[in-house]
């Protein structure tokens, strides 16, 4: 039977139950685990000389690993980049190195932790349940700017968007306003011309990527569908309204019995109305050149004679695409309606 830990880790903040600080190494194992302790099995390292205990819950993995990298540069470091937007409630985002902003050589990276000297404004940095963490704009900009590529870029402005930390107007913004020169500033421009404010999920972004590569520019996400009476059709992953065809990505939720019948019923409902239907499932996202060969047959089987369908909302539809139309909500609205951003 596993022994707990004789140390009682300090939390994070109330407001994150299950996250707490890591602890250093201390003889007397009173505020962090004894020299020997710390290699058994019951700790676990976090960074050079830091230790959390080993059992901590699995589903907050990220939000620990984002504290345990932030603890060596305490009360001076700030998290940035993809691992901010995340503390500040964006979904999906996920890399192996944290980044932060300290004093200029201060500290030097290690597995896991990345240091920036860049200057930081005061009115740049927010504290959020016990950790300071840069504000949306700075956070999407650098971590659009400093992404591994283009696509990733796209993504992160996808995520912090989705989650109404940003617009992509006020990123645009900001961009002009402070980052002329910077490095990486011209993936951010270019990521910018790519991104959208309604895509619910990483897997949306790749399908919508993969469509351009194939000349399908003007790409919606989650738009609602009516037929020409007015009805709600459905709000499919992706459409692209200039050739009526829809993109869906079924992951293994959709393989519920009661989903998959949804879908059918949908999918057929898609149909009547006109307009070709291509899913993508997770094999695709390995090795898309499937995926890609069925959109160029459903796109070589459009027919435009017979659309029944228009983006045209009735006038009781309340619309949620944009950042703008749904920070207007109201609290009771937002919990009736963006129940995919929970």
């Amino acid at each position: 039977m596993s022994r707990r830990p004789r140390t009682t880790p300090i939390p994070v903040s109330p407001n994150r139950p299950g996250l707490v600080w890591p602890s250093a190494v201390d003889p007397t194992g009173l505020i962090g685990p004894t020299r020997a302790q710390s290699r058994t099995d019951q700790w676990r390292r976090t960074s050079v000389g830091a230790y959390v205990p080993a059992d901590l819950d699995e589903a907050l993995a990220v939000e620990q690993r984002i504290v345990s990298a932030a603890w060596p540069s305490l009360g001076v470091g700030v998290v940035t980049g993809w691992a901010a937007l995340r503390w500040l409630g964006a979904k999906y985002l996920d890399e192996d190195t944290v980044h932060l902003v300290v004093p200029r050589t201060s500290y030097r990276a290690q597995p896991g932790i990345s240091y920036s000297a860049e200057r930081l404004a005061d009115a740049e940095t927010v504290v959020l349940d016990g950790l300071a963490v840069t504000g949306p704009l700075r956070s999407v900009t650098f971590a659009a700017r400093f992404a591994a590529d283009l696509a990733a870029a796209v993504k992160v402005l996808d995520r912090a968007a989705a989650a109404d930390l940003v617009s992509l107007d006020e990123v645009r913004r900001s961009t002009t306003a402070t980052l002329a020169g910077a490095v990486g500033v011209g993936q951010l421009r270019e990521a910018l011309g790519l991104a959208v404010e309604n895509s619910w999920s990483p897997t949306e972004t790749e399908m919508r990527l993969l469509w351009r590569g194939l000349g399908l520019v003007e790409v919606r996400c989650n738009t609602p569908i009516f037929d020409l009476a007015g009805r709600h059709l459905g709000t499919p992953d992706l459409f692209a309204p200039a050739v009526g065809m829809i993109g869906e990505y079924d992951g293994s939720e959709h393989l519920d019995g009661a989903r998959r019948a949804s879908d059918i019923r949908r999918e057929g409902a898609f149909r009547r109305a006109g307009l070709e239907y291509v899913e993508m499932v997770a094999a695709d996202r390995r090795d898309p050149r499937d995926f890609l060969a069925r959109t160029t047959d459903a796109l070589s089987r459009v027919d435009r004679s017979r659309w029944r369908w228009t983006l045209e909302a009735p006038p009781w539809w309340r619309r949620t695409e944009t950042v703008a139309q749904r920070r207007a909500l109201t609290s009771r609205d937002r919990q009736r309606l963006l129940g995919w951003q929970r």
